[in-house]
Order: C-alpha cells, then sequence, then structure tokens
C-alpha cells in the first residue's frame, strides 16, 4: 500500500496529511500508538518544510507500507541545508527539537540534503497491529492455505 502527495507549503496542508496518513493507517488495523507517533514524526518533518524551506513550490509526502513497515518521505525543494549547524548535522541545530521528536518515535530517519535541491526525511516505523486487523486476519489465512 503507498500514495503520494504534493502539499502546498502551508501550516493546513499538515492537517491534512495527518488525516489521509491516519486514516489510511486505521484502515489496515494497525494499532493506535503506533499511530499516533508516526503521525506525530510525519507532522514535525512537515513543519520543518512549511517553516523552513523558504520555497512558494509545493513538498512531496511519500507514504509506504510493506512488510509490516511505514515508510515515508517528505522532500520540499527549497535551499537544502547550507550554513550552520544544520548543514552537516540536522540534530544540532538550535531550533532541531522537531527532529529529536522524530528520532525518539520512528525507528529509523535520515537525511538527504543537496544546496540548491532540497532536502528529503527518510523515516521508518515497525507497525503494530490492533487484534483484529484486516493484514494480520489475511496474513493468517494466506499462511494457513499455504500449508
Amino acid at each position: 500500500m503507498g500514495f503520494s502527495l504534493a502539499l502546498p507549503r502551508e501550516s493546513l496542508s499538515i492537517r491534512i496529511l495527518r488525516r489521509v496518513l491516519g486514516d489510511a493507517l486505521r484502515g489496515l488495523g494497525v494499532a493506535e500508538d503506533c499511530i499516533g507517533d508516526i503521525l506525530v514524526a510525519a507532522s514535525e518533518a512537515c513543519t520543518n518544510v512549511v517553516q523552513h524551506s523558504r520555497t512558494p513550490l509545493d513538498y512531496e509526502v511519500i507514504a509506504r507500507v510493506n512488510d509490516g513497515v511505514c515508510a515515508l518521505t517528505v522532500t520540499d525543494h527549497g535551499r537544502g541545508l547550507t550554513s550552520g549547524p544544520a548543514a552537516g548535522d540536522p540534530e544540532q541545530a538550535e531550533s532541531g527539537r522537531g527532529i529529536k521528536i522524530m528520532h525518539a518515535l520512528m525507528d529509523d530517519v535520515t537525511f538527504d540534503t543537496r544546496p540548491g535541491y532540497g532536502t528529503a526525511v527518510h523515516m521508518s516505523k515497525r507497525l503494530t497491529w490492533k487484534d483484529e486487523a484486516p493484514l494480520r486476519r489475511l496474513q493468517g489465512d494466506l499462511v494457513h492455505s499455504a500449508r
């Protein structure tokens, strides 16, 4: 399962992303606490774009669920991390609390930045499921039918 959204660089877009991503994960049967972690981390990445990318261009969010892992990529088309402590290590930026939050909530967070081309934040998290999750039931049916 996956989707891609091109969003305007404005704060309202973060609410839209949270709604679309949250509904998709709930529809798959992901546990609410896991959804909450993913939504907070995604919100932090999108907030960084809205506040810091300094470009009128849209930004993109790609979400994929595969093999029990949710992978997110948030990409802007701004200047990239070009100067100051954030350029070498985004976590050392003075206002880097959002990045620390992303690291705390997700299993993996990496940054790909190129001056003049923008920044991509890649995040992933192993999913936990509700007992009645449709994918969990489907996986059980597939294992049973393969025997």
